[in-house]
């Protein structure tokens, strides 16, 4: 049967209608530049299953994404990819496309089940307990030399992720975890990046994340301490040019916002 627009609605009302997607009032924290440069630094240089600081991790290449459908619906999987990665290449200034050869990607995204989860994980990301696996979701990982990335996968079992009303969730967070956001931490919010808060598109905080993280002047492989000064002058860069005042409609610009209908 042939996906329609119609359908296509359909489809994302069922998957969208979450009472998480429609968040609280909350404190402008994207405004105050100590609290970002906090987040940042557990976000970017922590890592959820490695304790210990690590250094500023990002892409300098070109991103080139492979997807594998293992399960149905791919026009609304591939429209909601489509949807977020156009916005995360406005936010990083990356060229991020979708490419139909697994040897010319760096990235592999795969649409599977959760019978497969495992299999697929080991594959593509590496070997997760069943622990790990049983508390994720969906998974990403990614590659990196001296804090360059240079391959990533993302793992998303739409039957679980459509039975906790998180497939669109894990469309946004998985891939922007790959950008070199890999952590969680309740030190950000409201965030992707924080399991108790309750965004599931990019909130005000994230899109001032990402882009601190490719700001020119925050170079791979830097560590805690060189980066901090770097961070505190682009913050006030942020001030003064209208990043941190504007990140509010920044993240509302993005495509999914307005299929979902903030």
């Amino acid at each position: 049967m042939k996906i329609t627009v119609k359908s296509l609605w359909k489809g994302f009302l069922v998957l969208l209608c979450s009472p998480a997607l429609h968040s609280a009032p909350y404190i402008e924290t994207w405004r105050d530049p100590k609290f970002v440069e906090n987040a940042f630094i557990q976000v970017a240089l922590r890592d959820e299953y490695s304790p210990g600081e690590k250094p500023i991790r990002k892409w300098q290449e070109p991103i080139s994404i492979f997807v594998e459908h293992q399960v149905g619906d791919q026009a609304l999987h591939n429209q909601l990819l489509q949807m977020h990665i156009a916005h995360l290449a406005q936010l990083t200034g990356l060229t991020i496309e979708v490419t139909s050869s697994r040897k010319k990607a760096n990235v592999v995204w795969v649409f599977t089940q959760e019978a497969n989860y495992q299999q697929v994980v080991s594959q593509w990301i590496g070997k997760a307990s069943d622990e790990e696996l049983a508390s994720a979701i969906c998974k990403a990982g990614f590659k990196q030399k001296n804090g360059a990335i240079y391959s990533g996968a993302v793992v998303i079992p739409v039957d679980k992720a459509r039975e906790y009303g998180k497939l669109v969730a894990c469309v946004v967070e998985e891939i922007t975890q790959v950008l070199g956001l890999p952590n969680d931490s309740d030190e950000a919010y409201p965030s992707i990046f924080n399991d108790h808060s309750p965004e599931e598109l990019l909130s005000p905080l994230d899109v001032v994340l990402i882009a601190l993280l490719y700001h020119p002047e925050i170079k791979a492989g830097m560590s805690e301490s060189e980066v901090k000064p770097v961070i505190e002058r682009v913050l006030r860069q942020f001030e003064q040019d209208g990043t941190l005042k504007n990140a509010v409609k920044t993240a509302k610009s993005a495509e999914l916002f307005a299929l979902v209908g903030y």
